[in-house]
């Protein structure tokens, strides 16, 4: 960026907060307000009120933003450019992710991705789907990979693959006995869930509905944020759960969990989701491309296990 002092504005501008710009920017915060601070000297006025620890743009501010919109979107246009004209691919993309893909599939998608393109700087934030899509339409990043349906009209979605869920349980649990599981069996045990606004647990609800089930007769035990912790109370004896059947791969190698396909079977798709009306950087729009070729090769397409 030409001018770093109005990226940091923007960035600011846009999350209306300097401790929130410095984390997206990975600066300091009292970096942040000297940037800020240094453009209110061009300009002699002030850009933000600050009042209550809350700051809001003043109106030279929101002109200064409006402006600053179209001289970035005009800067990565001209990148852009640039590069499709020299095939060089350089530059910045921000990454959120839901918990499950952060963790078991994009480390190796990021990595091969980095090998082909070492210019290009990936930066990634994980949180469950609700808080990577507030993400998606704050602009706080480029793109979010999400497991949960999206229904904000002003976002694009895009499916990337699809995942397969099942039932974990300890290996000597008595459903070790079925060949497969129905939503009314799970009724029968004490249930391990993922927390509110996890798209596994969307998933898995609108499952039982579904099925003619009233979610409030599961006999949730814990609500946890994450699948790691999710497998441990399963392996502690705690409940049986639904997962992705990609994060127990190991477990199951292991016999430390066994495994049963849902009946009817349980998949859900995977979604990148943008703002539609957001240009596109060339960085985006080739890791996209990257991304679905990988995701229809490999990722997550396993058949469910029924033995361990």
């Amino acid at each position: 960026m030409a001018d770093r002092r109005l990226q940091v504005f923007h960035t600011v501008a846009r999350m209306l907060s300097f401790t929130k710009a410095a984390d997206t920017l990975h600066m300091t915060q009292p970096a942040v307000t000297f940037q800020v601070k240094q453009l209110e000297e061009q300009f002699n006025t002030r850009l933000f009120d600050r009042t209550h620890n809350r700051i809001s743009l003043t109106e030279a501010g929101m002109v200064v933003y409006e402006y600053s919109e179209r001289i970035i979107s005009l800067y990565t246009e001209m990148s852009n450019r640039v590069g499709e004209m020299t095939g060089d691919l350089r530059g910045q993309l921000l990454i959120g992710a839901s918990t499950t893909i952060a963790e078991y599939m994009l480390p190796r998608l990021l990595g091969d991705f980095k090998m082909k393109y070492p210019d290009v700087q990936v930066r990634l934030h994980v949180g469950n789907t609700d808080k990577i899509v507030h993400m998606i339409e704050d602009n706080s990043i480029d793109l979010g990979l999400v497991e949960g349906v999206v229904t904000n009209k002003s976002l694009a979605t895009l499916k990337c693959c699809m995942d397969s869920m099942i039932v974990i349980a300890q290996p000597d649990h008595a459903l070790g006995l079925h060949e497969s599981v129905s939503a009314q069996e799970l009724l029968d045990y004490p249930f391990v869930s993922r927390e509110e606004g996890s798209g596994t647990r969307e998933v898995t609800m609108e499952y039982l509905h579904q099925a003619g089930i009233d979610t409030d007769d599961l006999h949730i035990t814990m609500e946890l944020g994450s699948p790691e912790a999710v497998k441990g109370a399963v392996e502690g004896g705690l409940g049986v759960a639904i997962v992705s059947e990609a994060t127990v791969l190991k477990e199951l190698a292991l016999g430390t969990l066994l495994a049963r396909p849902l009946s009817p079977a349980l998949a859900r798709p995977y979604f990148f989701v943008y703002q539609k009306q957001k240009f596109r950087s060339l960085v985006m729009d080739e890791f996209l491309e990257f991304a679905k070729e990988r995701c229809s090769k490999d990722m997550l397409a396993m058949p469910v296990r029924r033995e361990v």
